[in-house]
């Protein structure tokens, strides 16, 4: 792994912290991910599965965790299943991690391989009243491709139909979306090195590069620093790319004149930080994209400072909507009159400005956590207003990532340029 080492004490905590929500004579079990193939004999490149990582820290597939808190076999109440050592395996694709390295990863006692998961599960079914599984809930992602972790609920099901099934998500959820202090120091880590990529982006940025380009610079800064790449792929999008909210093709020639939007973030740990700006490709800003700028820069100003506790999502994105009706009104790109005439279900806004400003980030860059959960200390969000006049080639989003605290919002992101004077002054070294 390419980041320092995270104490074991973290991944072990998380545990008894899980533990100590389940109802009694319950137990939990969990897959890892699995490889994804690419094509022909390739596969892309491993990620672990969000929550088993958080878990037990371990970035191997073909592993499993069970978690039984009441078990009457004491060294069977925690156990980490690890692929087993094969010679073979080890000469062509590399290391394999050895029970002893497991153990000191994720802090537990008890390690077995693989192939002794079914006996092993076999048994503690019948201690067990309710099995907790795990799937992915996110509200806005489904995916026809079964997941492992869907595959063996169904085989599970299958095999024990007279247990009680019980559903993990909304539990480790309630863990995951307050950050601990060692998540947020890790964020944090992501938060710098994907700062440090935006200065190399404006410092290299002018009229006749290609967006590959300067998505290249970016996947520099991010290996150099030893993240472990993307947290999501890279918007890197010039002109009226820029009008595209999840533009990806990053392949067309930068243009005086024009404006470059970015959004990306720096995976380090498996914690991703989100970040977006918008620079101009020649290094000064035009009279009317300054204007656009420095409107969409007032209300993510104002909105960093409803990032406290008892605040929501949903009421982050009403009073930002507001915010930014008015200085459309400001820009002339409608009138108060045609708002107080427009229809209440098809605002006027809505044309520039088609997305919501908040979502959680962790483990993912859009993490666990409801719009109508509470907002409460160690949460941490994006802020993210924007505006996109597609008659003249406008898009423009402004992004950080903020953390609540019992105090005043705390911006992960605040070294990191954003004033206009500040970019062009940068781009003009």
């Amino acid at each position: 792994m390419r980041y320092d080492p995270i104490q074991n004490s973290f991944f072990s905590q998380n545990r008894e912290r899980l533990m100590a929500l389940m109802p009694e004579n319950s137990m939990a079990v969990m897959k890892s991910a699995e490889k994804m193939p690419r094509n022909g004999d390739q596969f892309f490149p491993f990620r672990q599965q969000s929550d088993f990582f958080y878990l037990t820290g371990i970035e191997s597939d073909n592993c499993s965790l069970i978690l039984f808190p009441d078990c009457p076999v004491k060294e069977l109440r925690q156990v980490l299943f690890i692929e087993a050592y094969s010679a073979i395996k080890a000469t062509w694709d590399g290391h394999m991690l050895s029970a002893d390295e497991a153990k000191e990863i994720a802090g537990i006692e008890t390690v077995r391989t693989t192939d002794q998961f079914e006996a092993v599960l076999r048994e503690l079914m019948n201690y067990a009243r309710a099995v907790y599984l795990n799937l992915n809930e996110y509200p806005k992602f489904s995916t026809e491709v079964p997941m492992a972790q869907q595959r063996f609920a169904a085989s599970i099901r299958k095999q024990y139909p007279l247990h009680t099934y019980l559903r993990m998500a909304p539990l480790l959820e309630g863990l995951r979306v307050r950050k601990s202090q060692t998540e947020v120091s890790l964020l944090q880590k992501a938060c710098d090195i994907t700062g440090l990529a935006f200065n190399k982006v404006m410092q290299q940025t002018r009229p006749g590069r290609f967006e590959y380009e300067i998505q290249a610079e970016i996947e520099y800064v991010f290996t150099n620093q030893r993240a472990n790449g993307h947290g999501y792929y890279p918007i890197v999008a010039g002109g009226a790319n820029s009008c595209t909210l999840h533009y990806s093709a990053n392949d067309q020639l930068l243009q005086g004149g024009d404006l470059l939007l970015l959004d990306f973030g720096a995976e380090y740990a498996n914690y991703s930080a989100d970040l977006s700006r918008t620079i101009p490709v020649n290094g000064k800003f035009s009279k009317r994209q300054r204007a656009c700028y420095d409107a969409v820069l007032r209300v993510f100003k104002e909105a960093v400072k409803l990032y406290v506790p008892g605040s929501t999502i949903d009421q982050i994105n009403k009073a930002v909507w507001e915010m930014m009706e008015k200085e459309m009104i400001g820009l002339g790109l409608f009138t108060a009159d045609e708002v107080k005439k427009q229809k209440p279900e098809n605002p006027l806004y809505r044309k520039y400005l088609m997305h919501g400003v908040a979502h959680h980030i962790g483990l993912d860059v859009h993490d666990v956590g409801l719009k109508h959960t509470p907002l409460a200390p160690g949460m941490i969000l994006t802020c993210e207003p924007g505006i996109y006049i597609r008659e003249e080639k406008i898009g423009i989003r402004i992004e950080n990532d903020i953390l609540v605290t019992e105090g005043d919002p705390v911006d992960l992101m605040a070294r990191i340029p954003i004033e206009a004077e500040e970019i062009e002054a940068i781009m003009n070294q």
